[in-house]
């Protein structure tokens, strides 16, 4: 856990203080906290004085705030609260999708500039900075996360910066795994991937892993997928399964994979033919690109030295 704060500005004419960096997000506290923020923090969630109430999370766990301080702090909550007070006891603004513990950290955020950020619950509050149009505390989050990425956070994250297009946090990801992808392919994180994050790893030349491990993997996330989804295997695997690199494989695991195809439909039937083409004209097809390059983990095989796409 890290208490991350945005550095107070300078005023004009006046030196910067001594630890502070002008313009620049800090992953962690300098100097003394003003002496404001403690009273501030401890309005988070308080009922004391609050005008209203949000029920978040799949708990409904009810969240108390101060609506003026939100809606100036943040022009999401000034929309969603900008509504004129009716008589009685206002109702409750439902949240559903946040958690309660990224919510929270939200309005710590939001109440005194600096927020506590966990390892477990980082992405959640990463996703509603996003959403709620809070650059600064995304930013803080994205610091956070490269700081403690790792095995089990990796997938995870990369599905959350496909999902919201945070470009620099995907390419860190996709580097990660290209380093760690044995480790990073039998993680949850990797099988709850979407296909528009799977793809990238799939494209990759630098994945430290052989293709039999990766068509194996690539068919557990297809399995898994067509259960939450309740369609076939083949069809969730239709938009990622044209990246496996079917030719690297040597006659006989081509062969088992064929009679597995066979009982469990999993990669069109031409694809294969297509690696079939590769062993028969003893060549790599040139037509096929990349899909007759060797990764960085792939073991050698008798029939790559007739491939004429090496590794790069």
């Amino acid at each position: 856990m890290e208490t991350h704060r945005l550095p107070t500005p300078t005023p004009p004419g006046q030196a910067p203080s001594p630890g502070l960096i002008p313009h620049q997000l800090l992953p962690w506290t300098t100097g003394a906290p003003a002496s404001a923020s403690p009273a501030l923090r401890s309005l988070v969630n308080n009922p004391q004085y609050s005008d209203v109430c949000f029920v978040v999370g799949q708990e409904q766990q009810e969240v108390f705030a101060h609506r003026c301080l939100l809606a100036c702090r943040c022009n999401f909550f000034q929309r969603l609260l900008g509504t004129e007070l009716g008589p009685g006891v206002p109702s409750p603004v439902v949240l559903s999708t946040v958690p309660a513990e990224a919510f929270l950290a939200v309005l710590e955020f939001l109440y005194t500039n600096s927020v506590k950020l966990h390892r477990h619950s980082v992405l959640e509050v990463l996703t509603a900075a996003v959403e709620y149009g809070l650059e600064e505390l995304r930013e803080l989050c994205l610091e956070f996360v490269v700081k403690v990425l790792d095995v089990e956070l990796v997938c995870e994250a990369l599905q959350v910066a496909v999902t919201f297009g945070l470009g620099p946090l995907q390419e860190r990801c996709i580097a990660f795994i290209e380093a760690h992808s044995q480790e990073a392919l039998r993680t949850r994180g990797f099988l709850e991937l979407s296909a528009a994050a799977l793809l990238p790893l799939l494209r990759s030349d630098k994945l430290c892993v052989d293709e039999v491990e990766l068509v194996r993997a690539a068919r557990s996330w297809a399995r898994v997928g067509a259960a939450v989804l309740e369609r076939p295997v083949a069809e969730v695997a239709a938009p990622v399964v044209r990246e496996l690199r079917l030719a690297l494989l040597a006659p006989a695991e081509l062969s088992a994979l064929e009679e597995q195809n066979r009982r469990e439909p999993f990669i069109p039937v031409e694809q294969i033919v297509e690696a079939w083409k590769c062993h028969a004209l003893r060549r790599g097809d040139a037509a096929l690109g990349a899909l007759c390059r060797r990764r960085r983990g792939t073991l050698p095989r008798e029939h790559h030295r007739f491939l004429d796409l090496p590794f790069k």
